[in-house]
């Protein structure tokens, strides 16, 4: 229900985040980059549950470290049944504060396993994947890009890119259901969003069926290649051929 930003007005005040804070951009080729997180956020004096008549846009950047500190790697995921992430028809496919809560007590229950994510079964019939965390699930089989169709998933542009870029280097692309038993079909997996580009998966484990679903210790073929595209095209390495980046 919040009023949409006008898109000259997102742009510029982008721009002039980074310009504000041209120190902190972090130097070429370091690994770390300047995250810009753009926040609308009611601020109506009111008590009621209704929209409010006043909104605050604001822009702030942050300098964030290397995701893969290592290098390019590849992680361990696990299945909580015990909980959703977003309801089929509810905010899943917004980018609300309140899809981040809703992940936070598995995600610690998940590190504390040892594992580096989550990941979500759709939370009607638990028999379809949903996400991994707080980022899009994408698999790779018979050079097709797979990404789940899902009325509770929030559009990645990380994976909207991806798929592109896949298409770009010759792949098929299919974005619907994806029953948990493909996933032993897989010959790689990944999750996908802003900060890692791609974060492969190892192995996902089903902890309540005792199942395991192992994609390799190493980054696959496929993975490496489609990170190191948009990796590439973030940094003006290889052409921009879609007109995604921008020049401050």
């Amino acid at each position: 229900m919040m009023p949409e930003v006008p898109t000259d007005l997102f742009i510029e005040m982008v721009k002039k985040v980074v310009r504000l804070n041209q120190e902190f951009v972090p130097t070429y080729e370091s690994g770390a980059t300047l995250y810009i997180r753009p926040l609308l956020i009611g601020t109506g004096a009111q008590v009621g549950v209704k929209p409010t008549n006043e909104y605050l846009f604001v822009i702030f950047g942050t300098p964030v470290g290397p995701y893969f500190k290592g290098g390019f790697a590849s992680n361990p995921y696990a299945i909580m049944r015990q909980f959703d992430r977003a309801a089929p028809l509810g905010t899943g496919t917004y980018k609300v504060g309140g899809n981040y809560a809703a992940s936070l007590r598995a995600n610690h229950l998940a590190h504390e396993k040892g594992y580096a994510s989550e990941f979500y079964l759709d939370c009607k019939e638990k028999k379809y994947v949903d996400e991994c965390g707080a980022a899009n699930f994408f698999g790779i089989k018979n050079d097709t890009y797979i990404t789940p169709k899902s009325t509770s998933i929030l559009p990645s542009i990380t994976n909207k890119s991806l798929m592109q870029i896949a298409e770009d280097l010759g792949m098929k692309v299919e974005c619907r259901p994806v029953p948990e038993e493909e996933l032993a079909t897989f010959e790689e997996a990944g999750a996908c969003g802003t900060a890692a580009v791609i974060s492969p998966i190892s192995r996902l484990d089903d902890l309540d069926e005792g199942k395991s679903y192992d994609f390799g210790e190493k980054p696959g073929p496929w993975s490496t290649k489609l990170y190191e595209t948009l990796r590439g095209i973030q940094y003006g390495t290889i052409e921009d051929k879609h007109g995604w980046t921008m020049e401050v």
